[in-house]
């Protein structure tokens, strides 16, 4: 196993959701000894939030596996988007960047046209990007903030998807990044974990939905993960004690969060849909 790190610095970042290559330690997004198996192989994948974090875990696992990838991020994450490429095409495979904004309609139907025009189909859509803000009072949290947070993690899937399905078929897959707190709540993230509530609640239904269609949908719902979105959303005493409370008493890292995205995305998961996995640490929930 690899000797992932139990504590980690204190530290902060200014904006949302934060960059990978200002993190102490930076995320580990697949371990050395992973070795792929054609799982993927020759599949297409769209990927939200796909330059860092989770998403970055995600988009290097499946062109191990594989698949070319297009990245959707905001621009300002250009640095951690072309690492992310960079580590793609390591594997020997081809890599799309899309920047932009995913608050915006127009945009998230581009990224689906742009990736079947620049990768020739598309398979598997993968709605990761989201944004958090801590807020302490319910009575005080701006309805601006609560409809943003919706705009970027929840109405952006909703869009994404819409999209893709005409260039969907029968074997491909949609999956989406839920969370532990859709499950416990938390006090501390409420427009967050709503729209997380809403992405599990969404997927339950398409996959009701598109079941005669032979598409898949699924979420994976992980718990303290370490990446952008922790220094930046938390002040510094908070995250040195990030996932110290789980079972495994640490923090997860992308790289054991994504082979649950490669999982749902192949055909060993044929027989699974509308359902979460839940890489959490150790935290029983009632799914």
């Amino acid at each position: 196993m690899e000797n992932y790190p139990t504590s980690l610095p204190p530290q902060a970042q200014q904006q949302q959701p934060g960059l990978e290559g200002q993190m102490t330690p930076e995320p580990v997004y697949i371990r050395a000894n992973y070795k792929g198996s054609e799982k993927l192989q020759g599949k297409v994948a769209l990927i939200t939030g796909g330059d860092s974090g989770i998403g970055r875990a995600v988009a290097v696992h499946f062109a191990r596996e594989g698949a070319d990838v297009a990245l959707s991020y905001k621009p300002e994450e250009q640095a951690d988007a072309d690492d992310t490429r960079a580590l793609v095409e390591a594997e020997g495979r081809r890599c799309v960047l899309l920047p932009g904004d995913l608050r915006s309609p127009e945009y998230c139907e581009s990224i689906v046209t742009q990736t079947v025009q620049q990768l020739g189909k598309l398979n598997i859509v993968v709605s990761n990007a989201a944004e958090q803000f801590v807020s302490t009072d319910v009575a005080e949290l701006p309805h601006a903030q609560f409809e943003d947070t919706f705009q970027v993690n929840f109405f952006a899937l909703v869009r994404v998807v819409q999209a893709a399905l005409p260039h969907l078929h029968a074997g491909d897959s949609i999956i989406a990044t839920s969370s532990i707190n859709a499950y416990r709540g938390n006090q501390q993230l409420v427009d967050y974990t709503s729209t997380k509530g809403a992405i599990t609640a969404y997927i339950r239904s398409i996959a009701q939905q598109l079941a005669e269609k032979q598409i898949r949908a699924n979420t994976v719902a992980p718990g303290p993960i370490w990446t952008p979105l922790i220094p930046a959303s938390f002040p510094p005493d908070k995250v040195a004690k990030f996932g110290q409370d789980t079972t495994l008493k640490r923090p997860g890292q992308p790289a054991e969060v994504a082979p649950a995205f490669v999982f749902l995305a192949s055909e060993d998961a044929s027989y699974i849909t509308g359902q979460a996995i839940h890489p959490n640490g150790g935290e029983v929930l009632n799914t």
